[in-house]
């Protein structure tokens, strides 16, 4: 069973403010993996409220969770019923999705082999039993800054410079993870595909360092209409972005795609060559992969194409999902 600190405030995963006292970019969601119910105790009061933290007590408990969430860290015991911690770690090293999550282990054995055992499987620090909580916060926090600084390092290399959108390099590694996440688990995957119109027209007219300010007004809209962890924009090339969209439904990816297209035309951006609306607009395709026909991420991409075809060709300035 899986349970979450009740000292813990209401919150999601997607809010950004600091951990008290600890700054971090965000409070940091720590999993937990031991049976014995005084040490997850000894554990949830050494690490709560600065962390979120959750526990499990057992191994495949422990490496669905992963799969699914991704905690920033994980304390790890080596002697569980089911699976022990060194079988958690070669699963976790063995997704892709999970194999860069940081684990410590907590365990009972002192001597300098099972240390050595423990750094040589790829953890990322040992902590010896009975558990000082002074000791377990500090390396914790240690590995967890570490853990954040890397985040940093690895997304400054996936956005794009002029928008501050991911990039075309970052979503095509990150659709071909997430569209082997829902072939295993059969969930909705969604994508949706944003051109701005007449863009052309727009650069002509306006200039380039308009055109490049338009795009990233377009980007500072909507970017707050996807709010859930798992979402995200990047920039698909020249005028053109997409969104990929985990865990949602065709029918929930077109209201999504229509509050972006009304976000960006409340930014009222002067366009003189868009007949009949006089401000920046965009035409915008939405697909999933239950759709007849996909098969695969590249199947997924080119019906969202195909629908934003349509959308340009019946108008412009519109959703189209079907």
């Amino acid at each position: 069973m899986t349970t979450h600190s009740d000292t813990l405030p209401n919150h999601t995963d997607s809010h950004r403010v600091l951990a008290p006292g600890a700054g971090f970019p965000r409070q940091p969601r720590l999993l937990v993996v031991e049976d014995q119910p005084l040490h997850i105790q000894v554990l949830n009061r050494a690490l709560s409220p600065e962390c979120r933290v959750f526990m499990v007590t057992q191994g495949k408990q422990a490496v669905q969770f992963c799969v699914d969430r991704q905690p920033d860290l994980v304390l790890l015991d080596v002697e569980m019923p089911d699976m022990d911690g060194f079988q958690v770690l070669e699963a976790l090293k063995a997704e892709e999705v999970t194999r860069n999550i940081p684990v410590i282990f907590v365990t009972a054995h002192t001597s300098t082999d099972m240390e050595t055992r423990c750094l040589k499987a790829g953890a990322v620090d040992f902590i010896s039993k009975p558990i000082n909580p002074s000791v377990v916060k500090a390396r914790v926090y240690t590995h967890l800054k570490l853990k954040f600084q890397s985040d940093l390092m690895h997304q400054w290399v996936y956005l794009d410079g002029m928008t501050g959108a991911f990039n075309r390099r970052y979503f095509d590694d990150q659709l071909q993870t997430e569209w082997r996440r829902a072939q295993r688990t059969a969930k909705p995957l969604s994508v949706i595909l944003i051109d701005v119109d007449f863009f052309k027209a727009y650069n002509d007219h306006h200039g380039h360092l308009l055109g490049d300010e338009a795009l990233r007004t377009l980007v500072k809209a909507a970017k707050p209409v996807l709010q859930r962890p798992g979402d995200f924009l990047a920039r698909y090339g020249g005028e053109e972005f997409v969104c990929l969209l985990p865990d949602t439904p065709l029918a929930d990816a077109a209201t999504l795609a229509e509050r972006i297209r009304q976000a960006v035309l409340e930014q009222r951006v002067l366009h003189e060559h868009n007949p009949g609306v006089g401000v920046m607009s965009i035409s915008l395709g939405v697909a999933e992969n239950f759709q007849p026909g996909i098969a695969n991420a590249a199947q997924l991409l080119g019906e969202a194409d195909k629908h934003l075809y349509v959308a340009k060709h019946s108008g412009k300035n519109r959703v189209c999902s079907q």
